[in-house]
Formats: structure tokens, C-alpha cells, sequence
């Protein structure tokens, strides 16, 4: 098979999840002995044509002159090059902005759309955008041969919004065992005394309703918060609203993944609040950390984490388990959580199962 995957910033991942995701799978392929083509931003500061293996294609990307409608330009560019390329199949990562021009797609290639999470509830849109996107959703069921779900609550949504099944296939994530005490001296926290999360600042990853609760906490633990707080109205915010309560660290974006997963293996509690979307990759990876983890109570993180973690909805429940949990009693459910990363999620079993997909998708076509 000839494979192009289009719908991301590029690889080497520098970005988000379905740019590592994307790395990973098409370093696979080509190792597996497949053409497989990746599309890049003329922005990626990654240059060469090839990446192990992989052959990448760069394509125009004036986001930087334009904004957000550069997004729409760049997909664009991607799509109508991959109309002289004879590809076999095309795997297209989300639908935000692809999706109108799904009429110039080729007719040729099997055309598979993974359809990410839910991007129209996302609040940090406004309301005529967030019509566009789910208009945009729409077009990518209609206009795809194939879908894939990554949690089995966007394959039950899909389902049910517009009677079509889904493939469902997770996101992956790497185990980790190989912790180094010697990393925690960079962020001067002492191992299991310190509490963290890691997230885009977006109100629907319910860090306001996290720090609320870790403000009021009796334990005055220091908590971490891992992310880019400086790039909008939302992170500014926080940092004013939290400004006089000390324990709270801002630490902005880190992005070295040794120092992350040792970060969250010797953390004492570890916050996920994503609350939209499917399987979110900093819950796998929080994971494949041995963190304890203290979840959003929604269907997504459910399915995955089920009972092997502690839930919350609302600030007091942040300050209950900030004031009464301690990781060591709770070993059970951090061992429980490292064992479905190593049976189901980990990105061998993933690449495997997107490649089986792929060749039964061209089958039934």
C-alpha cells in the first residue's frame, strides 16, 4: 500500500497528540517496508524530505500571516497534492478545517478520517465557530470511507448522531521504567510530596475547578501545573486568580517526556480534568507513569480508567481526595492502570491494530 496521512502539523512531533501519534505510526510503516507519506507545514521547522524512513511531504502554510484561516489554506495545499500521488489510502487526522474542501479528495485512495473528539463543544470557540465544527463533522462522516473512534464514547456519539459505526481504535502511549530521582531537582520538588496536572489551558479541562479545590485544600502540598499559560485570556486568569496562593506553581509548557514521566511517577496525586474528546494521550501517558490518578467523572475517562482511579466533579471533591488520599495505599489501582497500558494500549498493539484496519478497509473497498 501507498499511504499518505495528511489532517497534522508534521512530524517530528513539536505540536500535539496526533502529530506524535502520526510519528509513531508512519516510522512503523516504513519500517514494516510500506510508501508511506507524511504531510508537514511549510512552518515545521523540520526540513528535510525524508524522516526514518518516512518521505514527508511540505506543503504552504500561512497561519502565521493569517491566523487561524491559514489552517483552512494549508489543508488545502496538503489536499490537492495528494490528488497527483496515486496513494492507496489516505488517513486523515481530525476534520476542522479539511472538511470542506472533501470534495476535491482523489478518488482513488480509501479515504479513512479519525474523527478526534467532540471540537464543537470545545468553549474556548466561539458560537459560530462552534457551528462550523460540527458542520465540519458532518462533512467528514459523509465524505469518509472509514472512521475511526479513539474511546467508545465518540464510536457510541458517531452511532448515534448519524447511525454510522466506527473502528475503535486508542491513542498509544510508551510504559515507563526507568524513573531518575536526579530529574526532580531541576523543579526543586521532593519526591511524593508535590501534587500536578498537565493540560492546554482550556476551560473544559477543568483546571479552574482543580486549583479552586487545591486552594481550600487543608494540605497545602505544592502543586505543579504543567502548560503554556501565557498564550491566552484563560491562562492569564488563572495566574491573577491563583497569584496569592503559594503552593501553586505555574510552571509552563515542559516538553522533554523523560522529564514528564518522572515528574508524574513521583507525584503524589495526579490531576486529568479533560472533560471533551476522546482518549486523551496525557491520561495514557499519566498512566504508563504509575501515577495515582484523580480523573474528570465523564464517560471518556471512565471507559478507560474504570474503577482503578479516583473521580471528581466539583472543587470540594478536589479538596476530599487532596486532603485524605496517599499514593502508597493505593497501589492496587497505579499497578491496575500500568497493566492496560501494557495490554491494550501500548503503541506496538496500536500500530498493529491501525495497519490491520487499514489492509481490511482496502479489502472492503
Amino acid at each position: 500500500m501507498k499511504i499518505g496521512i495528511l489532517g497534522t502539523r508534521g512530524i517530528p512531533n513539536h505540536y500535539g497528540g496526533f502529530e506524535q501519534f502520526t510519528e509513531f505510526f508512519a516510522v512503523y510503516l516504513a519500517e514494516k517496508g510500506y510508501e508511506v507519506y507524511v504531510y508537514n507545514s511549510s512552518l515545521h521547522k523540520y526540513k528535510e524530505k525524508t524522516f526514518k524512513g518516512v518521505q514527508l511531504i511540505h506543503c504552504n502554510d500561512p497561519e502565521d500571516k493569517l491566523g487561524t484561516f491559514g489552517q483552512f489554506i494549508y489543508d488545502f495545499n496538503c489536499i490537492r497534492d495528494s490528488k497527483k500521488r496515486d496513494f492507496d489510502v489516505l488517513l486523515q487526522l481530525g476534520y476542522t478545517s479539511n472538511t470542506i474542501w472533501h470534495r476535491l479528495l482523489p478518488k482513488k485512495p480509501v479515504i479513512i478520517s479519525n474523527m478526534d473528539g467532540l471540537e464543537w463543544k470545545r468553549s474556548k470557540y466561539s458560537p459560530p465557530v462552534r457551528r462550523f465544527l460540527k458542520y465540519a463533522e458532518k462533512l467528514a462522516v459523509k465524505s469518509s470511507d472509514f472512521l475511526i473512534s479513539d474511546s467508545i464514547g465518540i464510536q457510541n456519539y458517531l452511532l448515534k448522531e448519524y447511525n454510522v459505526n466506527s473502528e475503535y481504535i486508542a491513542y498509544g502511549a510508551e510504559l515507563f521504567d526507568k524513573p531518575d530521582i536526579e530529574v526532580l531537582k531541576s523543579y526543586t520538588v521532593e519526591a511524593g510530596n508535590y501534587n500536578m496536572l498537565i493540560a492546554r489551558f482550556e476551560p473544559e479541562n477543568n483546571l479552574e475547578v482543580i486549583l479552586d479545590g487545591v486552594a481550600i485544600s487543608n494540605k497545602k502540598t505544592p502543586f505543579l501545573v504543567v502548560g503554556k499559560h501565557d498564550v491566552n485570556k484563560f491562562g492569564a486568569h488563572l495566574k491573577k486568580k491563583f497569584k496569592d496562593v503559594e503552593h501553586i506553581k505555574f510552571m509552563g509548557g515542559i516538553y522533554n517526556i523523560e522529564h514528564l514521566d518522572n515528574l508524574r511517577y513521583y507525584s503524589k496525586l495526579y490531576f486529568h480534568g479533560h472533560s471533551v474528546g476522546g482518549t486523551n494521550p496525557s491520561l495514557l501517558e499519566a498512566m504508563a507513569s504509575k501515577a495515582l490518578m484523580i480523573a474528570h467523572d465523564n464517560e471518556f475517562t471512565k471507559s478507560i480508567l474504570e474503577d482503578d482511579a479516583f473521580y471528581f466533579s466539583n472543587k470540594e471533591d478536589v479538596k476530599h481526595h487532596i486532603d485524605t488520599l496517599n499514593k502508597s495505599d493505593h497501589i492496587g489501582k497505579i499497578e491496575n492502570c500500568y497493566k492496560k497500558i501494557d495490554e491494550n494500549f501500548k503503541w506496538e498493539l496500536i500500530n498493529k491494530k491501525y495497519l490491520d484496519f487499514l489492509h481490511d478497509c482496502v479489502k472492503k473497498n
